[in-house]
């Protein structure tokens, strides 16, 4: 990664992920600690649509998710019980809804390669189907 693309993670970092997290958390109903793998997010050549496909991936689909799980108090609960952190990264190659997500552990890795962005709803569905199995 050079230095053009460490300056769009790190803006997109101190002007984009704070606002990101606290939609998370407040989606969760709790803090979750998140930890993002930079360096495979920014593995391509696409660095110029980086700050506008980061929230379409990862997330947009995140935050309704944890919505869709909370609505009640037995959903919050049981995210509240199991949850102990969020990983987004793009190792596996995924690039469906229903494979790019998986939770083990009280971790919830969010694994979706740099394809497929518009495909929000997709995304959305499968990880609400991954965290509804696994609480």
């Amino acid at each position: 990664m050079g230095l053009a693309e460490r300056r769009i993670v790190k803006d997109f970092q101190d002007n984009h992920l704070p606002t990101l997290k606290k939609q998370v958390d407040e989606a969760a109903g709790f803090e979750v600690p998140l930890e993002v793998n930079w360096e495979s997010l920014s593995a391509n050549e696409y660095s110029h649509v980086w700050l506008e496909t980061w929230p379409k991936l990862y997330f947009q689909p995140l935050i309704i998710a944890l919505k869709h799980i909370t609505q009640d108090d037995m959903g919050k609960e049981a995210l509240h019980e199991s949850l102990k952190k969020i990983v987004i990264q793009d190792k596996s190659g995924a690039y469906y809804g229903d494979t790019w997500s998986h939770f083990e552990g009280g971790t919830l890795t969010l694994d979706h390669s740099f394809t497929n962005s518009d495909n929000i709803d997709d995304r959305t569905e499968g990880l609400t189907k991954t965290l509804e199995k696994a609480l």
